[in-house]
């Protein structure tokens, strides 16, 4: 191990060069004092006998977010999810800081990224999302020992906050939408719209239900689809949310209409029987849903239906006994099934 003084155009460099088994090491610095603070902690690494904390962090960020997709995204991670992660990592990440060596990462300069994304016009979600994975990479680096410390960590993200209100579809709107589909003898497409607006599911649950999960007082939610296959749910939990009475008349008369499939035949099945892929679900939103809206008088997305249940039960009382809080004005209930649909029919017929 050696301290050698070497030659520049502009001023003098200190190489300190040291042997790691086989292999001849070396690396340059512009100040003697911290060659000589570098010989000490080589020396002091060789007695340890771990050398390798001297090479972590060489390896640039888009180097290291491969090894990071290769041995934890993919084992880990839902399709959806790994879809979403690369879409932004190429898009804003990749192209800014990809070319930069993981040692060389500081809040500084991911501050300065987050600031560059502002600047380029990338939404306030789509920030916080990418710094959120870009945190969550860097922090498997440092239990690989990569890098000493997580310096996302020090960088305020943006807040996560909704920058459009939710607004619950109100029943008559629904019944709108689900007329003007039984109409053009889409009875599916009715019933899909009446369990995502009633049961409170999200799209990919109510694709996944069999009618096995169709029960007579209530629905049993344990599996979702995504990318055109069948997982746990977005939040890895099973459920169950109650069916109400003209939700549990539209499944019946449903499944009559179909013949009375079998108990592990999907409610919703696509084409061929197979469950629905992301390119049906959007031309459902598109081709099918979007048009019914619009002629019903109102157009918002299909997810406005699911937020909020119509139908709000409380926690059980003593004894056993639930009752029900007040319902929003005009909503169904178990009380009056039919009322609401009734005068629609009857403006269909006239």
């Amino acid at each position: 191990m050696s301290i050698e003084r070497i030659p520049r155009k502009r001023g003098t460099g200190w190489r300190v060069r040291w042997r790691d088994g086989t292999r001849n090491r070396a690396r340059t610095f512009d100040r003697k004092a911290d060659a000589v603070a570098y010989e000490a902690e080589v020396r002091r690494r060789r007695r340890a006998g771990d050398l390798r904390p001297l090479d972590a962090g060489r390896e640039t960020l888009q180097e290291f977010a491969e090894e990071w997709w290769r041995l934890h995204a993919l084992p880990n991670l839902a399709r959806s999810t790994l879809a979403s992660y690369a879409s932004l990592w190429d898009a804003h990440v990749v192209p800014r800081l990809g070319g930069i060596p993981l040692r060389e990462l500081d809040p500084l300069t991911l501050t300065a990224f987050r600031t560059e994304l502002a600047a380029a016009g990338v939404g306030t979600a789509a920030t916080r999302r990418v710094m959120v994975i870009l945190q969550g990479v860097l922090e498997r680096a440092v239990e690989w020992q990569r890098i000493p410390a997580n310096p996302a960590r020090a960088v305020r993200k943006p807040p996560q906050r909704r920058e459009r209100a939710v607004r619950a579809m109100p029943p008559l709107e629904v019944e709108r939408i689900r007329a003007h589909l039984i109409d053009r003898g889409r009875v599916r497409d009715a019933t899909l719209v009446s369990v995502l607006a009633y049961a409170g599911l999200r799209p990919g649950e109510a694709l996944a239900l069999t009618w096995a999960h169709v029960r007579e007082r209530t629905i049993l939610v344990e599996r979702a689809v995504a990318l055109g296959e069948v997982k746990t749910t977005k939040t890895a939990r099973t459920r169950t949310v109650r069916l109400l009475a003209p939700l549990g008349a539209d499944l019946r008369e449903w499944r009559i209409g179909q013949g009375r499939p079998a108990d592990e035949s999907l409610v919703f099945p696509g084409r061929r029987g197979a469950v629905w892929d992301d390119d049906a679900w959007r031309y459902w939103r598109r081709r099918v849903f979007t048009p019914a809206a619009n002629a019903a008088g109102l157009g918002p997305p299909p997810t406005a239906l699911r937020p909020t249940p119509l139908v709000r039960v409380a926690a059980p009382r003593r004894g056993g006994e639930r009752r029900r809080s007040r319902a929003p004005s005009g909503a169904l209930t178990d009380d009056d099934p039919l009322d609401l649909r009734a005068p629609l029919r009857r403006g269909r017929r006239s």
